[in-house]
């Protein structure tokens, strides 16, 4: 997995307000990264997925 790619392909799907998608592949990278032992790579997607959740509850309390 390309994680640079994969952060650049969620980052559409928030840009464009799906984050259900955006959510649903950042966490399908999360266990890739589960499966090959990458900490490092299990830490990004933690922080993404929170990102996102951040930003669906900013928009939701407009």
């Amino acid at each position: 997995m390309d994680i640079e790619s994969e952060i650049i392909r969620i980052q559409g799907f928030v840009d464009k307000g799906n984050y259900h998608a955006a959510i649903n592949i950042a966490l399908s990278c999360l266990n890739e990264c589960r499966r090959n032992k990458d900490q490092a790579g299990i830490e990004k997607f933690i922080v993404i997925i929170k990102g996102i959740v951040n930003t669906l509850a900013e928009e939701v309390s407009k």
